[in-house]
């Protein structure tokens, strides 16, 4: 088995402007700090008056070691303008957590607060992380907001989903810190690195621009992504299913949308809001999910099928719920379609990626996949990781090709491993496109 040697991270040496706005997600900003400096970062740290309420300019400053800014009208302690140094000095500024409060003045130009006016002032790539709400979060106006920011080059990083401090559960918790890391991470790799792929072929991977402008390489192509796992019922109210939570068919879909695709989601049933500009098809069963995807096959440039499937199903679906007995209960199990080997024997033009979720002999059972379902590319998932697989935000694969290609990527966010899995999907299209 091929390894990759370990490098030193991509940001050692960076300076990084880390903007705190007044979430309550503000705590988990102190963990941020602390990350990028054990990747080798300089880390500055401009707080909000709101952000105050949560944090302490104290903890930051002894976490970053590095002044923090807080006033726009304070004494110069540090820099001759203080907003206009920070903003040549930075090579990225991260606002996380970025409330809804942020986000609007932002996409209009305010400039009333030291965050505010660095960000108008500088040059480098900026990463947005809101946090909020449900609610606040699915606001058209927040989302407009959003639209905006994104459309003027800025990276929003999505918000995961889950339980929120004000009692809800929903979109709106600001990612782990390990994934906003992450993020950054994987830019400045992207950057500064033309592939991220070992063996004998290269495939190009950078999933943005060194000036940090999203691509939009995929426009006019359709795109079908499957999401989520599938509940196989045993009565009316239990089921065979997985933990599949469909985060990375998730980031895929939204990856594709944004990079100008046509994206179909067939979902499995999972907890996650609808991606922008994405249409959605709601399933539960394998053979639902089957059924769903062939309708959209044919017209498809390219399938990437992220769901977990359930392999069996019972097969009887009892009409009452199973009631307890003594001894044991035994079920008998049927297969379902292996829709993933069906579309690679119906394949004419689209380009097939499959996933390979294993807890053992990982790319010895992905090359295995790749090969007997036709596929154009395999993604092989450790998923016995706490890092990786299900329910995580981060993930780490190894991406196998029919043409000898492996593409490594560093640990990194399931979004931006979504550009990665596209970039290739993206290159083999344009390779056929030569043919």
């Amino acid at each position: 088995m091929e390894t990759v040697a370990e490098h030193p991270s991509s940001l050692l040496g960076k300076h990084i402007v880390l903007g705190v706005t007044g979430g309550i997600a503000a705590y988990k900003a102190v963990e941020v700090v602390s990350r990028l400096r054990k990747k080798g970062a300089h880390v500055h740290v401009i707080m909000t008056r709101g952000a105050q309420n949560f944090v302490t300019e104290l903890t930051f400053r002894e976490m970053s070691d590095a002044p923090v800014l807080t006033d726009m009208w304070a004494k110069v302690t540090h820099y001759h303008v203080e907003h206009i140094a920070l903003a040549q000095l930075a090579d990225a500024v991260l606002v996380a957590p970025a409330t809804a409060n942020f986000l609007a003045k932002a996409a209009c130009g305010l400039a009333d607060d030291m965050l505010t006016t660095t960000l108008l002032a500088t040059k480098a790539p900026i990463f947005v992380a809101p946090a909020m709400n449900t609610a606040m979060y699915e606001n058209a106006i927040t989302q407009e907001n959003i639209e905006k920011l994104r459309s003027r080059g800025i990276h929003i990083v999505e918000p995961a989903s889950g339980q929120l401090a004000c009692g809800t559960s929903g979109a709106g918790r600001l990612p782990e810190p390990v994934e906003l890391v992450a993020v950054l991470e994987q830019f400045f790799h992207a950057a500064a690195n033309d592939t991220l792929c070992v063996g004998t072929k290269t495939t190009e991977c950078s999933s943005v621009g060194a000036n940090g402008e999203q691509k939009h390489d995929l426009a006019s192509r359709k795109i079908l992504v499957t999401a989520g796992g599938t509940h196989e019922p045993l009565d009316p109210v239990r089921f065979l299913g997985n933990r599949s939570t469909g985060k990375m068919g998730f980031a895929v879909a939204e990856a594709a949308a944004a990079r100008g695709a046509d994206v179909v989601l067939v979902a499995g049933p999972v907890n996650l809001a609808t991606p922008a500009g994405v249409r959605r098809v709601d399933v539960l069963t394998a053979q639902e999910m089957h059924d769903a995807v062939l309708a959209e096959y044919e017209t498809a440039d390219a399938v990437i099928k992220a769901a977990a499937v359930a392999d069996y199903r019972p097969k009887e679906r009892a009409g009452q719920k199973i009631k307890k007995k003594d001894g044991s209960l035994f079920l008998e199990l049927v297969r379902n379609p292996d829709i993933l080997k069906e579309l690679g024997e119906r394949k004419t033009h689209q380009i097939l990626v499959g996933f390979a979720a294993e807890t053992e002999h990982v790319l010895e059972y992905a090359a295995g996949k790749l090969q007997k379902k036709n596929l154009d590319f395999i993604v092989a998932n450790d998923v016995s990781r706490t890092d990786a697989g299900f329910s995580a935000d981060t993930n780490c694969v190894t991406i196998l090709g029919c043409d000898g290609t492996k593409t490594q990527p560093p640990l990194m966010s399931k979004r931006a491993l979504a550009d990665v899995i596209l970039d290739c999907v993206a290159g083999a299209m344009a390779e056929k496109r030569k043919d």
